[in-house]
């Protein structure tokens, strides 16, 4: 009796489903007996209340496994918008094997600290493209947040990757993130990359990719920023293709390439 209520109580936390093999499992005892066997489960719970702890991390951890896989999954489907796509700016060789994407937006706290990791991290893998999706999410609540990703779009466009790179860690190195970007920040961070401040035709002509951006951000999954994948530009599989949701350290950067390298 005890050793099949503690199977009984295992199902009935686990998950609906286990809940239902339960009640199955029940379904042959008398409506008495089966009181009892909840009123035992019942008085395990609180004299053990660890276990439920228990389960729900094991339950947290098996939703975020399954999340990363479906990210995983629309991150293959979707590489050639993350890897190939014309209106994204990207800075390092045009044949590079890997391509390292991230999406961003320059009022964020925690892009805003991985920046001069990302940027060392450029500078340490010269043989792979860097592709930087404009995701300006926190742009209702702070404007510069808009106009920044569209100046930056703007800049690429006119100038090409370099402009494009110099703004883009101009931006990041005036440290104000979260409300504090300025629109004389934005202007600076156009003259450290030698281009002329956009009008408001160039900046309107870049909101179809940030808008786009927009929508491929969230098919995979993402609900914040940074979001970082790496992944080769071609041949790229579940095995060879990362996905970091969330500020990493310098070392999960780097592993990511190499992953995707083939280990190289």
């Amino acid at each position: 009796m005890k050793r099949l209520t503690m199977t009984l109580l295992a199902s009935l936390v686990m998950a609906p489903t286990l809940v239902m093999a339960a009640d199955s499992a029940t379904a042959d005892f008398t409506p008495a007996q089966q009181a009892a066997i909840g009123k035992i489960a019942a008085d395990y719970l609180l004299q053990h209340p660890e276990i439920l702890v228990q389960v729900s991390q094991k339950l947290q951890a098996q939703q975020a496994d399954q999340q990363q896989q479906q990210t995983l999954s629309a991150v293959l489907a979707n590489a050639d918008k993350l890897t190939s796509d014309p209106a994204t700016p990207s800075y390092g060789p045009k044949d590079a094997k890997v391509a390292f994407v991230e999406f961003f937006d320059y009022q964020c706290l925690y892009c805003s600290r991985m920046a001069p990791v990302v940027e060392k991290t450029v500078k340490a893998n010269p043989n792979v493209r860097f592709v930087f999706k404009e995701w300006p999410i926190f742009g209702d609540r702070w404007k510069p947040s808009i106009t920044a990703a569209e100046t930056g779009m703007a800049v690429w466009k006119e100038k090409g990757a370099q402009a494009y790179f110099d703004y883009h860690n101009s931006i990041y190195r005036t440290g104000h993130d979260e409300g504090k970007l300025t629109e004389a920040d934005i202007a600076g961070a156009v003259k450290a990359a030698k281009a002329t401040q956009p009008t408001e035709a160039q900046r309107k002509a870049t909101h179809e990719a940030i808008a786009a951006n927009d929508e491929l951000a969230r098919t995979l999954g993402f609900s914040g920023t940074p979001g970082f994948v790496v992944m080769p530009t071609s041949g790229a599989t579940a095995e060879n293709t990362t996905v970091l949701p969330g500020a990493v350290s310098a070392d999960d950067l780097q592993a990511a390439i190499v992953k995707a390298q083939g280990g190289k």
